[in-house]
């Protein structure tokens, strides 16, 4: 049976709770037009990630690839454009680093564009009532390097035609409530929903 690898993030920095990896660990299992989820959590640093996706793409070698991570402060749902190859971290990561101006791969592409079919998941938020849009930049933090890196390594296996791609959520109430200014938030379930959607529009 084909299988979608569908990565979230661990908590990192001040927030108690990351609603990638509950979304994650939520529709882990589930069948989804005839494609198997496998859910899976990366680490908040980057070699561990790129180490863990890695191990990931090895195993299941996945039909398709949704990574999701935390986005607190945006208002709704986004996919992502694009990924850098920099790493440039505004806050550590959860091992204390922060990296400056360092690439995600040394002597790959400047950038790569997400492969997920970024259309039509919009039109598939809309007609499930999910307000969403296309951001053009997935930062310079872990959210983007996991976003290269796997982009890179389809690429270098010669499975570029794999849909892959990067969805920033926003905050669910616990993270909006941890925060010390005001911050828009969906419930955890909705959040879970939009997954969802984006998922099974990855997969058509």
């Amino acid at each position: 049976m084909p299988t979608l690898l569908l990565t979230g993030f661990e908590p990192f920095h001040t927030h108690p709770v990351n609603p990638s990896s509950v979304s994650a660990q939520a529709l882990h299992g589930r069948t989804l037009g005839g494609y198997v989820i496998e859910g899976a959590l990366l680490p908040v640093e980057p070699a561990a990630a790129r180490e863990r996706l890695d191990a990931l793409l090895d195993w299941l070698t996945p039909d398709a690839v949704l990574l999701t991570g935390l986005a607190s402060g945006r208002p709704q749902v986004t996919l992502e454009r694009v990924a850098v190859n920099v790493m440039d971290y505004r806050i550590p990561d959860n091992a204390g680093r922060q990296y400056h101006d360092v690439p995600v791969v040394p002597d790959a592409p400047a950038a790569y564009l997400s492969t997920l079919p970024l259309r039509a998941t919009l039109r598939a938020w809309r007609d499930a009532g999910i307000p969403g849009g296309i951001s053009d930049t997935a930062g310079t933090f872990v959210c983007n390097t996991v976003m290269f890196h796997a982009l890179h390594a389809l690429h270098a296996a010669g499975r570029e035609d794999v849909p892959c791609g990067f969805l920033h959520l926003p905050a669910n109430a616990e993270v909006a409530l941890a925060e010390s200014r005001a911050v828009p938030y969906l419930p955890q379930e909705e959040l879970t929903r939009a997954v969802e959607v984006a998922a099974r529009a990855a997969i058509q």
